[in-house]
């Protein structure tokens, strides 16, 4: 794993080479290893790279790298999982290479330079960011991985292009401007993270997963279109439409047999490492599967990990460490306690590096910063969840409108206004435990926070409109930033939106477009990458996508659960009596923090006077959803928190201008 930088000016100075060097110096942390930048005045281009070394550790891996011919240039920032196989395929269409190394980096060149850009981007199966120059066209390629693993920022800033792994890194260039686009805020407040094609900034853009844009110039050293447009290599919509309409009526038992083999060879493949591995263990399903079929193919003890909290409604450590017992994997646990856990915060805005709000980001750093301790690359279960159906919400939306469809649309209006009137933390306390005398299979974690979701939703015209406000910090989100609007993207635009024959495959496929990439691929990649840590998502790859929508929605949701196959297959490794308990979220209890030790840091963040002068937010409706989650009138604490992220990373802003 990596971090790459660079630009394209056509005015060239002699601080061409230093711009690069401070460019590279803020992204150490992805690659502690090794440093390296390339240039070409004459062409205007500029490329740096920070290495964490993990295949071919010699300096054959050292990047820049140009290909053998020297027509391209390339710096490269992830794993290419195949790239054995692609110089067996190289080597029986040529007669001969002299490969230098054993570096993916070197077989990623020989690939450009045999099949192109778009070719070598479809053979390909990995995470990747990748800048590529090609000197005889003048040309430069970027390119990203399927799902987003790897982030890649890019855009004009003055007459320089910038592109990076992270903002941070683009920041350093002088042609940098660093406005703040209000529209991507009010994105960020809504959802707690920025979507792509958007980023913080005014004309810094991430490239969106599953494309590469190409940007060409001319002998003077200009663009010929400042547009920059990108071309998808990859579509999910294509891609799960296309496997959906070869679904057939398979039998269970060689269905769970193909998925068993399937992701026993790509996590076989991911195992490939020239440094020590291990995994991420929370105890759940997804992380317990590949840990599980990663043992199987160890001759030693895997090295697994867990966060584990002494509130229990948040605790998994101890299914961890059964799991763990039970399959022999060399354990390590760490309980954090609330000092631990708050000790993150002023860390989080120079880690996530543009306002970024999932608050399970705490966890997934202390984890990374416990396995860090032991192992350079660990595998995660994350992305089980969008495409084996595990969200409590696919099953939840359903649920909630057929509850509220034949209700008079004044009597539920009526209803939503009663509850927030009325509402306080010893109501919300009262309606938990009134949970407690349902059956198991509507029992749900954290009651209170799905109380609130369900009142939100109780007036939703639609079950998409249930969806949508589900997926948002609160609905009450509107005008709360000044002259912010809303930016089109895809969940704004349901005209957009691929129609499926089952609804909880609609939603999947938009969690898959949206949540996964811009919120969990964001928050693992920012805390590993902190500590230098690599992860890999055997779930993510091309072909665990395909079989995954192949299947009948029925072997994914049944019976009121997700993820049915998954837990068929698990069965076999792991009893299910060490699996059968309600979904949790890695989570930290956020509500009264902020009405307990977070009270006086937020106080200072949100007061009149600070809102007023920085003009982002509408003060009196903040302060007064402040003044309402303090008093414990009501739980504001998702959508405060996002404000908050905001303002800790302005504070960071300020500090290094």
């Amino acid at each position: 794993m990596c971090g790459i930088a660079g630009f394209l000016s056509g005015n060239f100075t002699s601080s061409f080479e230093d711009n690069l060097e401070q460019m590279a110096g803020t992204l150490h942390h992805r690659g502690p290893d090794d440093q390296g930048q390339w240039s070409d005045p004459n062409s205007g281009i500029g490329l740096c790279h920070t290495r964490l070394s993990i295949l071919d550790l010699s300096a054959a891996g050292h990047q820049p790298m140009s290909s053998a011919s020297g027509r391209y240039a390339l710096v490269y920032n992830g794993e290419i999982y195949n790239h054995i196989t692609l110089r067996n395929e190289l080597e029986s269409e040529e007669k001969i290479i002299q490969w230098r190394g054993t570096s993916d980096t070197e077989t990623l060149l020989a690939c450009f330079e045999k099949w192109g850009m778009k070719q070598t981007l479809e053979k390909i199966r990995g995470m990747f960011a990748i800048a590529l120059w090609d000197s005889l066209e003048k040309k430069l390629y970027l390119a990203r991985d399927r799902y987003g693993e790897k982030p890649l920022y890019y855009g004009w800033q003055k007459d320089t292009f910038l592109f990076g792994s992270e903002l941070k890194a683009l920041k350093k260039h002088p042609s940098f401007q660093g406005e703040i686009n209000r529209d991507a805020l009010n994105l960020f407040i809504k959802y707690s993270y920025i979507q792509a094609p958007y980023s913080i900034y005014e004309g810094i853009y991430k490239l969106d997963p599953g494309t590469f844009l190409c940007l060409e110039v001319d002998n003077k050293l200009q663009s010929k279109n400042r547009n920059v447009k990108s071309e998808i290599y990859w579509s999910l919509e294509e891609t799960s439409k296309c496997a959906l309409n070869h679904t057939q009526s398979l039998d269970e038992t060689k269905a769970i047999k193909q998925l068993d083999e399937l992701l026993s060879n790509v996590i076989e493949e991911q195992m490939i490492s020239d440094v020590p591995l291990g995994s991420f263990l929370s105890g759940g399903i997804d992380s317990s599967t590949i840990t599980a079929i990663m043992q199987t193919q160890s001759e030693r003890p895997v090295e697994t990990f867990t966060i584990g909290f002494n509130e229990q409604d948040y605790d998994e450590a101890k299914c961890a460490k059964a799991i763990s017992n039970h399959l022999g994997t060399r354990h390590e646990e760490f309980y954090v306690s609330p000092q631990e856990a708050l000790d993150v915060i002023p860390l989080l805005p120079s880690l996530y590096d543009e306002p970024f709000a999932d608050i399970s980001q705490i966890p997934t750093y202390l984890l990374s910063k416990l396995t860090k301790q032991r192992v350079t690359v660990a595998l995660s279960g994350d992305g089980g969840d969008e495409i084996f159906g595990g969200y409590n919400r696919y099953i939840g939306v359903q649920k909630i409108w057929n509850l509220i469809k034949n209700l008079p649309s004044p009597l539920r209006k009526t209803i939503k206004k009663s509850f927030f009137s009325l509402a306080s933390e010893k109501s919300n306390n009262k309606l938990t435990e009134m949970l407690e005398f349902l059956p198991d299979r509507f029992q749900l974690s954290l009651a209170s926070d799905k109380i609130n979701k369900v009142m939100n939703s109780i007036d939703a015209k639609n079950k998409e409109d249930i969806f949508l406000r589900v997926l948002k910090s609160t609905e009450e989100t509107e005008n709360l930033v000044l002259k912010g609007r809303d930016p089109k993207i895809i969940l704004n635009e349901k005209n957009t939106w691929p129609e499926f024959e089952d609804f909880e495959h609609q939603l999947m496929y938009l969690d898959a477009m949206t949540y996964l990439p811009n919120d969990i691929l964001v928050k693992v990649d920012r805390a590993a990458m902190g500590v230098s840590l690599e992860t890999r998502v055997p779930f993510l790859d091309p072909r665990v996508t395909e079989f995954a929508w192949g299947l009948p929605l029925n072997m994914k949701i049944r019976d009121g659960k997700g993820k049915w196959i998954l837990n068929q297959l698990l069965s076999k490794y792991i009893p299910a009596e060490l699996l059968n308990r309600p979904k949790m979220g890695f989570s930290v209890p956020l509500e009264e923090w902020l009405r307990g030790p977070l009270k006086v840091w937020a106080e200072e963040m949100l007061s009149e006077k600070r809102l007023n002068s920085e003009g982002f937010f509408n003060t009196d409706e903040i302060r007064k959803k402040w003044l309402e989650h303090t008093s414990g009138k009501r739980d504001w604490s998702k959508l405060l928190w996002n404000i908050l992220m905001f303002q800790a990373w302005l504070d960071e802003e300020l500090l290094n201008e």
